[in-house]
C-alpha cells in the first residue's frame, strides 16, 4: 500500500484550487486569497459541475461572514456595498489566523476530514464514491468513463466540499469508533445538507456582487436568520471524530448561517501520496434534518407539507421546495418573487411557500433605499435530483431569471404580481395548446396523451426566451401602472401560440378534419379539426383578455 507523506501539504489559503471565470471570459484557477482579491474582475466560480459552484460559493460565504463577524445589520451591509472590493485586509488576517485548518493534508487537522479515519479491514476506496460526474451506468456521454483514479489536490478538494453538501444517502463506510456502525456498515442518514435544497443563489455582474448579495444580516430585526452568537464555521470549532457531534449540541445547532454553510454531513479521508490523492474513506457525519429549516438556510425555497403535518401532528411544518428538471426556472417565479404558487390556498393560515429568505433579503435592501430599484440580480437555480432512494446523483438542475430587483419590492408588490401573473398566463396557453392536441389526436381515434405533452413541451420552449426578455425589461417606470406591460405579454403569448396551435391544425391530417363522436363531460359530441381550432381560440380569448381585440385578436387572422 502507498503510504502518506508525513511532510505534504496543501494550503488552500495560498494554492489555486477554486476554478473562476474572468469577466474578460477566460478560465483561470485560484487560491481562496486570490479569489477574494480579484472577485470584482470575476464573473463567477465554476466548478466541475454547476453543484459544485454552489456548494464553493457557499464556503466563500461562511468565510466573508466569520471574518466581518456579520454584517450585523443593513448599514453595515451598505458600508462592505459601497466599498472599493471586498474587505481583504480582514479577511487576509483571518485566513492566516486560521491556516493549518485549511491545510487538506495536515496531519491532525486536515481540511474537512478526520485525520484518523479508517475502518475496521483499514479499507481504501476508490474517489468515484465522491466524484458526482462519475457515471452510474452511463459511461459513454461522460469524460471520466473510466472512472476517477487519481485526483490533484485542488480537484480533490473540491469534491471534498462538494461530498458534505451533495453526496447522496445509502449504505457507507463504517468507521471505527462511530457508535451507529452495525456489521462493520454505516446505514442511510440522508443526503449531504445541499441536497435538500432547491438551492438559490443571487447573482450580481461580478463575484464581489455575488458574495455581497448573498451575505444576508445576521441580526433578525434587519431581515436576517435565526442564529445565535455560537455561529461558527466548521474550522473553528474541535476537529471531528468519527462519530456524530454530541446530541445535545446537535438539538442546538445550527447555530447560524457560517455553521449550516460547512455543516459536516460526512466524515471524509482523503488518502494521498506526494502526487495526489488516489483513494479515499467515506463515512456519515453529523445528521441534520430540513424540517422547519426556513428561518435558518436561506438559499431555498420551502413549502408546507400536508403530510408531515399529518404524520407528527405538528403545524405547519416547511420542507425545501425542490427543483424540476423538466421545468424552466422561470415557471416556478411564484415561489421567488411573492412566496406563492398559483392555486395555493392559504386557508387563512401559514402561507403555503416561503420564499427564499435571500430575496427577501434583496428585496428589503431595494425596499430600505441599500440598492438602487433598477439594480439587476440573475436569480440561479442549483440543485441535485436523486434516485433509487437516494443512493445516487440522477441530474443536476442549472437555470436562471434575470430580474431588476424592484419586481421583490414589497411597495411594488404590484409589480412582482404582474410577473406571477405572466407566468399564469403562459400556463394557461400552452395548456390550451396542449388540449388542442388533444382534440386533435381523439378527432382522429388516437387515445393517447403525447400528443398533449409534446405541444406542452413546445409551448413552453417557445416562450422561454420571450418571457425572460419580458421580465428583464420590466423597470422602476412600470411599478406604478404595470397593465400595459401586462397587455404586451399577453399579446406576444398569443401570438407565439396561435402560431403553434395552426401548426397543429395543419398538419391533423384527413381523420381529424372527418372527425368523430367523442364523449365529454356535457356529453357526446361531434369532434373534428375545425371544433377543436374554435374551442382552442375561445379559450385563448377567455384566457388572455388583455392580448388583443376581442373580435379580431392580432395574429389570429388565417
Amino acid at each position: 500500500m502507498v503510504t502518506e507523506t508525513p511532510t505534504a501539504s496543501f494550503d488552500l489559503v495560498d494554492s489555486p484550487w477554486l476554478p473562476v471565470l474572468r469577466l474578460d471570459g477566460t478560465q483561470d484557477e485560484l487560491s481562496i486569497t486570490e479569489v477574494f482579491a480579484q472577485a470584482p474582475r470575476l464573473r463567477r466560480l465554476v466548478g466541475d459541475v454547476p453543484t459544485q459552484e454552489f456548494a464553493l460559493t457557499r464556503l466563500l460565504l461562511a468565510i466573508l461572514h466569520d471574518a466581518v463577524d456579520g454584517p450585523a445589520y443593513e448599514e453595515d451591509w451598505q458600508a462592505l456595498w459601497e466599498a472599493d472590493g471586498l474587505p481583504l485586509a480582514a479577511v487576509t488576517a483571518y485566513l492566516d489566523k486560521h491556516r493549518d485548518r485549511f491545510d487538506l493534508l495536515h496531519p491532525r487537522t486536515p481540511f474537512f476530514q478526520v485525520a484518523d479515519l479508517r475502518t475496521a479491514k483499514d479499507e481504501i476506496f476508490p474517489l468515484a464514491r465522491i466524484v458526482a460526474d462519475v457515471p452510474n451506468g452511463e459511461p459513454f456521454f461522460t469524460m471520466r468513463s473510466r472512472g476517477a483514479e487519481r485526483l490533484g489536490f485542488a480537484e480533490a478538494a473540491r469534491w471534498l466540499v462538494h461530498a458534505h453538501a451533495y453526496d447522496p444517502s445509502g449504505i457507507k463506510s463504517g468507521a471505527v469508533g462511530d457508535p451507529r456502525v452495525k456489521g462493520g456498515r454505516g446505514y442511510p442518514l440522508g443526503v449531504g445538507w445541499a441536497g435538500n435544497l432547491g438551492g438559490v443563489l443571487v447573482e450580481g455582474d461580478d463575484l464581489r456582487q455575488t458574495l455581497l448579495l448573498n451575505l444576508v444580516a445576521t441580526q433578525q430585526e434587519a431581515g436576517g436568520l435565526r442564529g445565535d452568537g455560537d455561529d461558527r464555521p466548521a474550522w473553528r470549532r474541535d476537529p471531528c471524530g468519527p462519530g456524530p457531534a454530541d446530541k445535545a449540541e446537535l438539538t442546538v445547532r445550527p447555530n447560524g448561517v457560517r455553521d449550516l454553510y460547512t455543516w459536516q454531513s460526512r466524515r471524509v479521508r482523503l488518502h494521498h501520496d506526494a502526487e495526489g490523492v488516489h483513494g479515499v474513506l467515506l463515512a456519515y457525519g453529523d445528521p441534520l434534518s430540513p424540517r422547519n429549516m426556513h428561518d435558518r438556510e436561506p438559499m431555498t425555497a420551502w413549502r408546507r407539507s400536508p403530510a408531515q403535518e399529518k404524520k407528527l401532528g405538528e403545524s405547519p411544518i416547511y420542507l425545501p421546495r425542490d427543483h424540476e428538471p423538466a421545468r424552466s426556472a422561470w415557471r416556478g417565479l411564484a415561489a421567488l418573487i411573492t412566496g406563492r404558487v398559483r392555486n395555493a390556498h392559504q386557508r387563512g393560515e401559514a402561507a403555503a411557500v416561503v420564499r427564499p429568505r435571500v430575496l427577501d433579503w434583496v428585496a428589503r435592501l431595494a425596499n430600505d433605499g441599500y440598492l438602487p430599484e433598477d439594480h439587476f440580480i440573475r436569480a440561479r437555480l442549483i440543485g441535485a435530483v436523486y434516485g433509487t432512494q437516494q443512493s445516487v446523483i440522477d441530474e443536476v438542475v442549472d437555470d436562471a431569471v434575470t430580474m431588476a430587483v424592484v419586481v421583490l419590492r414589497e411597495r411594488d408588490r404590484l409589480l412582482g404580481q404582474t410577473a406571477v401573473d405572466a407566468v399564469g398566463d403562459a400556463e394557461d396557453a400552452v395548456n390550451a395548446l396542449g388540449d388542442l392536441a388533444d382534440d386533435l389526436a381523439r378527432a382522429a381515434g388516437i387515445e393517447s396523451e403525447e400528443p398533449r405533452d409534446a405541444a406542452r413541451d413546445r409551448g413552453f420552449g417557445e416562450l422561454d426566451g420571450h418571457f425572460r426578455d419580458w421580465l428583464r425589461g420590466l423597470s422602476p417606470g412600470d411599478a406604478a401602472d404595470p397593465r400595459p406591460r401586462h397587455a404586451e405579454w399577453q399579446r406576444t403569448v398569443r401570438r407565439v401560440v396561435l402560431a403553434l396551435g395552426r401548426e397543429l391544425v395543419d398538419g391533423a391530417g384527413e381523420a381529424a378534419w372527418v372527425g368523430r363522436v367523442v364523449s365529454t363531460a356535457t356529453g357526446a359530441v361531434w369532434l373534428n379539426a375545425s371544433r377543436a381550432d374554435l374551442r382552442f381560440r375561445a379559450r385563448l380569448r377567455k384566457d388572455l383578455p388583455l392580448g388583443g381585440d376581442q373580435q379580431n385578436p392580432e395574429g389570429e387572422d388565417r
